[in-house]
């Protein structure tokens, strides 16, 4: 009985090494996950802490330039086709784009 009870005892040593040292992995695996999470908040907390200071300090937009008037426009086309940037076909489309028909 005494040879029986050996491999016994060594089996449940192992399993229960075994089974500690699994547990302390996960605890510490939790332990990481935590401290990366509370990094990752306080991240998230300083950039929105920086957006919000910078947020007021950025200009106004600039407002949109007047639109350009039909006679300045039809002007800007005639001399991008004198200047061969535009074929006749793309000056008489851009043309009749410009008079809406």
């Amino acid at each position: 009985m005494l040879r029986r009870r050996r491999p016994l005892l060594r089996a449940a040593a192992v399993g229960g090494g075994a089974y500690m040292a699994g547990k302390a992995h996960a605890r510490h695996q939790a332990e990481r996950d935590s401290n990366e999470a509370e990094q990752n908040a306080r991240l998230d907390d300083v950039e929105g802490q920086q957006y919000s200071q910078q947020a007021p300090a950025a200009p106004p937009p600039a407002a949109a330039p007047a639109p350009a008037s039909m006679t300045d426009q039809l002007s800007q086309l005639a001399t991008l086709h004198q200047q061969g940037a535009l074929t006749d076909s793309e000056f008489a489309a851009a043309k009749a784009k410009l008079f809406g028909t």
